[in-house]
């Protein structure tokens, strides 16, 4: 079998996330796949690093899909050509590798860095807007990340995952939270294992609560203790997420 892996972005606003599903086409994956399909003239199997949700976005996804060595008649950038030839605007091939026939996009991921985007400006940001979360009162960055630092390492994340019958294990590492501010945007930074079913939106609201005084930074190692959903914050919006990186262990 020939393995390809794609290295892709797009603008999950229009989208119902990464993942295929049956009651609807308007997936990143459905989108890939159709475009495989017509290349190679049969349907073909895509597998992304994880899935984003609907609306969220990706600076750098990856994905693979191997072939019968039969079929694998197209160079990398004949392949790259055809998908962006055919693709919607808001979703583009980076770029295409042929890789070892054992490489899988998910099952070799390493780590995964996402990024959220909060406008808490003393104006609101016009232009940026759709990929912003607007928050109007004033944050207590420090204190917000002095919270974090208790999310940081191996932990039971239970609480902070909105799959309330989730039945696998739901213990992640977070390696680093970190948090840069600029032109009146803080970004919050996450750089895990791995993430549960909206689980950087729910750390992100969590520390937003603490940030505004809602919510004691006690209550981060209740929340870890205790595996129960009510005692994290509320789930931040999708618009202002970004898949940023995905990491594998021969990077350099």
């Amino acid at each position: 079998m020939a393995n390809f892996a794609l290295i892709l972005q797009y603008d999950g606003t229009r989208y119902n996330g990464w993942q295929r599903q049956g009651n609807t086409s308007n997936t990143i994956q459905e989108k890939l796949e159709t475009i495989l399909e017509h290349l190679y003239g049969e349907p073909i199997d895509l597998n992304g690093s994880g899935r984003t949700d609907a609306g969220v976005h990706a600076l750098r996804q990856i994905a693979n899909y191997r072939i019968p060595r039969v079929l694998s008649r197209y160079s990398c950038q004949e392949i790259q050509i055809y998908f962006n030839d055919y693709l919607p605007a808001d979703i583009r091939v980076l770029s295409v590798q042929k890789m070892d026939e054992r490489f899988h996009a998910r099952l070799n991921a390493s780590g995964k860095l996402y990024e959220y985007r909060i406008d808490c400006g003393e104006v609101a940001h016009i232009f940026d807007r759709r990929y912003l979360y607007r928050v109007e009162e004033p944050l207590n960055v420090p204190r917000m990340q002095e919270a974090a630092k208790y999310l940081i390492g191996t932990h039971d994340f239970r609480s902070f995952c909105a799959n309330r019958q989730m039945k696998k294990s739901t213990v992640r590492t977070i390696y680093d939270i970190s948090f840069e501010q600029t032109d009146g945007i803080l970004y919050i930074r996450y750089h895990g294992d791995g993430f549960l079913y909206h689980m950087v939106r729910i750390l992100t609201g969590t520390l937003i609560e603490i940030g505004m005084g809602d919510r004691g930074i006690s209550q981060i190692t209740l929340a870890l203790e205790n595996n129960d959903r009510s005692l994290a914050g509320f789930t931040a919006p999708p618009q202002a997420l970004f898949l940023v990186d995905v990491y594998y262990e021969d990077d350099t």
